[in-house]
C-alpha cells in the first residue's frame, strides 16, 4: 500500500517528527511504500485566499498550481497519515490550513470524494490519558477530525490514535516510539 505521511511540527527534532519516521519505519518493514509531506520543511503556506476558497456556484472551479500539486501528491497514494502535536485539543494550524486549501469541494466533498482507503490521526498530546478522559476531550476530537473530515471526505477506515504524557519521561517517549512503528507494521493488516 501506498501511504502518504503529513508531517506538521515547526522543528524537525521534536518527538512528533521522531514519531512520523517510527511509523514510517513500521510502513516500509511490512513492505510498503509511500512519502513524506514535511508541511513546514516545505514551507507550505495554510493561508486560505481566495484563488483557492470553495466556489459554491461551481464544484468543478480550477484551483491554484499549489494546491493541485498537493491533490496530485494525495492521488498518489491510498490512505494517509497525518502527525502532528495536539494543540488545543486540535491539530497545529499549519495542518489545518493544508486541509483547508487543499481538501476542497468537488475533489474532497460535495461531487467528489477521497480515493483514500485508510486514514490514521497520530496526535502527539502532552496531557494525561485520564485528563483527556475527565474532560471528553478525546470523543470531541474523535468527532471534529474523524468523523468531521476524513470520513465527511470520504474515507471509510479511519481512526485517532493519541500519544499521552509525552513531555517529559524517556520510558514513556521510548514506548511512545515503538508504539509509532508498531502502528506502521500494523496499518494495512
Amino acid at each position: 500500500m501506498k501511504v502518504l505521511t503529513v508531517l506538521c511540527h515547526p522543528r524537525r527534532a521534536s518527538l512528533t517528527a521522531a514519531l512520523a519516521g517510527r511509523f514510517r519505519s513500521g510502513l516500509e518493514a511490512a513492505g510498503h511504500a509511500g512519502e513524506l509531506a514535511d508541511l513546514y520543511a516545505e514551507k507550505f503556506d495554510p493561508v486560505l485566499l481566495p484563488p483557492d476558497e470553495p466556489d459554491w456556484a461551481d464544484q468543478r472551479k480550477r484551483y491554484s498550481d499549489a494546491v493541485l500539486a498537493e491533490q496530485a501528491r494525495i492521488e498518489r497514494h491510498e490512505a494517509i497519515t497525518l502527525v502532528f502535536p495536539v494543540w488545543w485539543w486540535s491539530m497545529p494550524a499549519m495542518l489545518k490550513g493544508w486541509i483547508d486549501r487543499v481538501w476542497n469541494r468537488g475533489w474532497a466533498y460535495d461531487g467528489g470524494k477521497l480515493a483514500l482507503t485508510r486514514g490514521l490521526l497520530l496526535g502527539v498530546a502532552a496531557g494525561s490519558a485520564r485528563s483527556y478522559e475527565g474532560k471528553g476531550y478525546g470523543p470531541a476530537m474523535e468527532a471534529q477530525l474523524v468523523e468531521g473530515m476524513l470520513r465527511f471526505c470520504g474515507v471509510p477506515e479511519a481512526r485517532l490514535e493519541l500519544f499521552h504524557d509525552v513531555l517529559d519521561d524517556d520510558p514513556i517517549r521510548g514506548a511512545a516510539l515503538e508504539r509509532a512503528e508498531r502502528l506502521g507494521r500494523e496499518f494495512a493488516v
